[in-house]
């Protein structure tokens, strides 16, 4: 399942890709609310349904993203899943399952608010998310 590993380096996170060009106050923020998870390949780390409670940002392995069943893409490192339903307050559209093994680091509901709104680097990379998926999940249902 997850190992779990609280201690987030600022350095460490730098080199990771959703993270780059932050401010060093921004990544203390983003060290402070996060927490390093380690997933095994074929953890289930999300699933579609359940009322979401953390958010990811890959940083290392790929994961796939299932909606019904359905395969409907792969993610990899830089990417965030989950943050929908921590937005939106809905539950999961998706399943997102560790495809190998995986480095994430994990924001709970909390955390990822307090985020956002200290970070303003983080709050425009997570809105350009949505709006992608938005759009992906709207020309999928139509």
């Amino acid at each position: 399942m997850f190992g779990r590993n609280n201690k987030l380096d600022t350095g460490w996170l730098a080199s990771v890709a959703f993270f780059e060009g932050f401010s060093e106050d921004e990544l203390s923020a983003v060290s402070a609310l996060g927490e390093r998870v380690e997933a095994k390949a074929g953890t289930e780390i999300i699933d579609q349904g359940r009322v979401g409670d953390a958010c990811y940002v890959i940083v290392e392995g790929t994961a796939n993203v299932f909606i019904r069943g359905e395969f409907v893409a792969s993610v990899g490192p830089g990417s965030m899943t989950g943050e929908m339903a921590l937005v939106e307050h809905r539950p999961r559209n998706a399943t997102v399952v560790a495809e190998t093994d995986m480095v994430l680091v994990s924001f709970g509901t909390e955390e990822f608010k307090k985020l956002l709104q200290r970070s303003p680097n983080a709050n425009e990379r997570v809105m350009t998310m949505l709006n992608a998926r938005l759009a992906a999940n709207e020309a999928r249902e139509s």
